[in-house]
Formats: structure tokens, sequence, C-alpha cells
């Protein structure tokens, strides 16, 4: 059964733990030099990939004790913050350019990027701890690449005017006060249940 609740906080963590990340600097490198649309598109099948392998890892560790899942959900959101908090500006990477714009080759270079940059990455690690917390792969998924597809056009379509009217920093805490919540929400279930 569908929850928007689920989601919803899916879309919250998500979407505040992408914004500063390297996806929007290469959402915004790349939709500079192409087609947006052609870049959003592969780039949009990347993270359709990527959550459907984290929402998969999460729901597995629904079939461990609950405790010991919140225990481990706490720990991980935890770490999740501690790397938002404590994570150094890269500066921007360098992207490369397809020698043509075919939609092809601009959509297999987004997805290319996404797929390599952003695996194993702190979102994909969060959505798998979403999906383990709320047994509720469909809405965990649903928040989940909503929240990246949206990070993914703000970075294609209007990186640069946000980067300059909100500083990355104070998204950072945002979302490493909101994992901080959620790790310990975890950790009470797993000590209470």
């Amino acid at each position: 059964m569908f929850s928007i609740t689920a989601a919803a906080v899916t879309f919250g963590v998500v979407f505040l733990a992408e914004l500063p990340d390297k996806t929007a600097l290469a959402g915004l490198v790349l939709g500079t030099r192409y087609r947006a649309s052609y870049v959003f598109a592969g780039v949009a099948a990347a993270f359709v990939l990527h959550v459907a392998l984290a929402v998969a890892a999460g729901s597995v560790l629904t079939l461990l004790p609950q405790q010991l899942v919140q225990g481990i959900t706490g720990a991980l959101f935890l770490a999740g913050a501690l790397m938002l908090l404590l994570r150094k500006d890269d500066g921007d990477e360098e992207v490369r350019k397809p020698s043509d714009q075919s939609f092809w080759k601009v959509a297999g270079s987004g997805f290319m990027l996404i797929l390599v940059a952003e695996f194993g990455d702190l979102t994909q690690i969060m959505t798998a701890n979403l999906a383990a917390r709320y047994d509720n792969p469909l809405s965990v998924a649903l928040g989940a690449v909503i929240a990246l597809w949206s990070v993914a056009a703000i970075g294609i379509l209007g990186g640069r005017a946000l980067m300059r009217r909100v500083p990355l920093r104070l998204i950072s805490r945002i979302a490493a006060g909101v994992m901080l919540v959620l790790a310990a929400l975890s950790f009470y279930e797993a000590f209470t249940g």
C-alpha cells in the first residue's frame, strides 16, 4: 500500500542530501553544454537504476530482526549526517564532452556520469535505509526518484542561480539535521522495541 508519509520523508531526505552533491554540479555543467532534455533523459534513467538497487538492498534488510534493522538504520543515518557535516567542498569536476550532440551521445554521457559518480553515494545508502525503515519499497522508490530527478532538473536548468541564493553549507546542515532526527528515532525504536 502506498504511503504518502514514507514518500514525503524520502523525498525530503534525499533532496536535501543530494542538492549540495556533485550531481547538481554535473547536471549544471552538462546542461550548459548540451540540450537539457537529452541530459535529463540520461541522468533520469541512471537514477531509476540507482533507486531500484537501493530499494532492493533496503528490502533485504527487512528480513532481519526489527530491532537490529533499526539499530543499523540509526547508525547509517548518523554516519550520513556526519558525512554531510564534515564534507569539504570539492570544486567543479571535469566532464568529458561527447564528440557530437545526438540524443544517444548526450543522454549516454549523462547516464554514465551519474551511474559511476553516484554508485554507493550517500543518497543511495539513505534510500536503502528508508526502504528498510518503512518497509514500503514503492513509496520510498517514488520519493527518492522524484527527489533525484528534481535535483537533476535544478542542476541542469537553474543550478547556478540557486547556488547564488542558498548557501550549500546551509542545505547540507539542514539535511544533516533531518538525518540526525531519523537516526534518533531509529535508535529509540531499536532500544524500546
